[in-house]
């Protein structure tokens, strides 16, 4: 299937009148990370594969299985985008999950040297608004940033007509996928521009069509996503903002 393109991310076009504590907290813990390593992070940050992928540590939850034996890791990269949900007319009803987009930025070598910062960069990210008028091209534009970060897009994450949750990485592979486990986001998670709770972590494991050797994919270090519980005063479909770190592993 054809990859649909998506916009990434304005640069520095911060939304931080929504909710003005939960950015600033984020993104002060984000830049006071990257400049305790600012000799090395430098050069790091524009650099996504010539790093040891061995050194790098995924952040785990309880109740999230951990990769199966013998998988090797292939990639990092950080999701920014929208949770897609609607709401059915009835106020009291909760609203339906209907998928999510993305635009994936590599991350690669930065959380095999410094996972502490790169696990920071969603928390950060999800004050900084989408720009969902963005052209495909500008979204391939290695010019464009992810809020501050230097960072090169390195593919997009969406959801199929049939529902299935689809990762295409160009060159390095895709990935269509389903749930295999989840868990509740730390209470410590950044809240997404309006106060919205963090999605669930969750482990995907790869279906048929898989290329290049992708085998499961994790969703940790989520930041926003979360739907309010009622549909009160919505109605069809909406979306949320959210950011997340991804990682890839090979079967």
């Amino acid at each position: 299937m054809a990859a649909t393109a998506f916009a990434a991310p304005s640069y520095l076009q911060i939304n931080s009148l929504a909710n003005p504590l939960a950015a600033l907290n984020a993104i002060t813990t984000y830049f006071n990370l990257v400049a305790d390593k600012v000799p090395n992070a430098k050069s790091t940050l524009g650099s996504p594969l010539t790093c040891d992928l061995a050194k790098a540590v995924m952040p785990t939850l309880p109740g999230l299985p951990s990769p199966a034996p013998g998988s090797q890791l292939r990639h990092v990269a950080v999701g920014r985008g929208t949770q897609n949900y609607t709401c059915d007319g009835n106020p009291s009803s909760k609203p339906k999950a209907v998928g999510a987009v993305a635009t994936l930025f590599n991350v690669t070598c930065l959380a095999s040297k410094y996972p502490d910062v790169s696990g920071h960069i969603p928390g950060m990210a999800v004050h900084f608004d989408f720009d969902a008028s963005a052209s495909a091209a500008a979204a391939a534009d290695t010019s464009d940033r992810l809020g501050p970060a230097t960072l090169l897009v390195s593919g997009h994450h969406y959801f199929t007509a049939a529902g299935v949750p689809f990762f295409d990485l160009g060159g390095q592979g895709h990935i269509p996928c389903a749930k295999n486990a989840s868990a509740d986001a730390p209470s410590t998670a950044t809240v997404g521009q309006k106060g919205e709770v963090a999605v669930p972590w969750l482990r995907l494991l790869a279906t048929k069509d898989a290329t290049e050797g992708l085998g499961e994919v994790f969703r940790v270090s989520t930041a926003g996503g979360s739907p309010p519980d009622t549909c009160k005063d919505l109605n069809g479909p909406f979306q949320v903002e959210y950011a997340a770190e991804y990682w890839f592993w090979s079967k």
